[in-house]
């Protein structure tokens, strides 16, 4: 008969894991990107059907309409009521170049850099809704009107909703958690 004393206990060797995994997969980003374009799609598609082009509907008096208006140009309104030659096949191209660019960039980075690939998937996601409405149409479809008195900032959508959020992630991730990063390792 053996006693407690004389028994090996064998435990299981301890693995060192290390910091949590990163839950911004890149599966993760690509259903956030396919949402947003979703999204985006969807919210359009029911603006050109319930508000006729450049009707507005009252939602929050003196602050926030939705309305039906078509940009042609970039962002903010840029190059909207420009007259140039070949617009839709120049503004589609820069839009192509945009989101081959970003898709690039978004496929190098780490896992351990969740914040980032968010502001890009969130960035991806808006760039396509818009790319596809570029594409099809020859303009993007804006529906978001918000405002205070006369003053009216550029009507916008999901898309560009989507971009600067993601935009806004980047520079966060830029400015405070990387300078975080950096302080800890010194």
């Amino acid at each position: 008969m053996t006693t407690e004393s004389q028994t090996e206990h064998v435990l299981p060797p301890t693995v060192e894991t290390g910091p949590a995994p990163s839950l911004m997969t890149r599966r993760v980003m690509a259903t956030v990107t396919v949402a947003i374009l979703a999204l985006d799609q969807l919210t359009k598609q029911m603006v050109r059907t319930s508000i006729a082009l450049y009707d507005a509907i009252e939602v929050i008096p003196g602050f926030l309409n939705l309305v039906h208006v078509h940009n042609t140009g970039a962002a903010f309104g840029f190059l909207n009521s420009a007259s140039l030659a070949n617009k839709q096949v120049l503004m589609t191209g820069i839009a192509v170049v945009a989101l081959a660019a970003i898709l690039a960039y978004a496929w190098q980075v780490g896992p351990r850099e969740p914040l980032t690939r968010a502001g890009l998937a969130l960035i991806l996601g808006g760039a396509a809704g818009n790319l596809v409405d570029r594409a099809s149409a020859g303009y993007v479809v804006d529906f978001v009107d918000v405002y205070w008195r006369t003053h009216h900032f550029w009507a916008f959508n999901v898309a560009d909703s989507a971009i600067t959020v993601g935009a806004g992630l980047l520079i966060l991730d830029m400015l405070v958690v990387n300078r975080t990063d950096v302080s800890t390792a010194v």
